[in-house]
Order: C-alpha cells, then structure tokens, then sequence
C-alpha cells in the first residue's frame, strides 16, 4: 500500500503534495476553531432545545469531518516524509 501510495506520489510530484498538504493544514485549522466549549461554537447555536440535552447533530457531524481531515493530514505528512527523505 505504502509503495503504491509513494510511486503515485512521485508521479505528481512534490509542488502538488505540498500544496495539498497547505490546503488540509489550512481546513484542519477552520475545522478546530469552530469547535467550541460548552454552548458556544456550532454545538450552541440552537439547532436542538437544550431540553433535550446530548451533543447536537452538527457537533457530532463537525467532528467526524476533524477526525477525517486530521488522517488525511497525517497521511499526507507521512508521503511528504518520504518523498522529501
């Protein structure tokens, strides 16, 4: 899988991985400062009563999309690693 991942990536070369990898940072960084505390943020803003209590769709929606970008991060350092190695 890593082999395949790697010859793929010098095919493209190095500028479009970088770039990629500027464009998730960039994502990752928007994506974890709209988290929030306690009733603040995306989590507070409404969509569901308080009354009913838990975390909210959008909450749990905004961090599954975190976890999501942040492995594309990681996987995209562990190319660039490798590429520039």
């Amino acid at each position: 899988m890593a082999l395949v991942l790697l010859d793929f990536a010098h095919s493209i070369g190095r500028p479009a991985f970088v770039f990629f990898h500027f464009m998730t940072a960039l994502s990752l960084i928007g994506l974890v400062l709209m988290h929030s505390g306690r009733d603040a943020g995306m989590g507070g803003m409404g969509y569901v009563p308080a009354s009913q209590g838990g975390t909210h769709i959008v909450e749990r929606n905004l961090t599954r999309l975190t976890i999501f970008v942040g492995t594309v991060f990681f996987v995209n350092t562990v190319i660039l690693y490798h590429l520039l190695k």
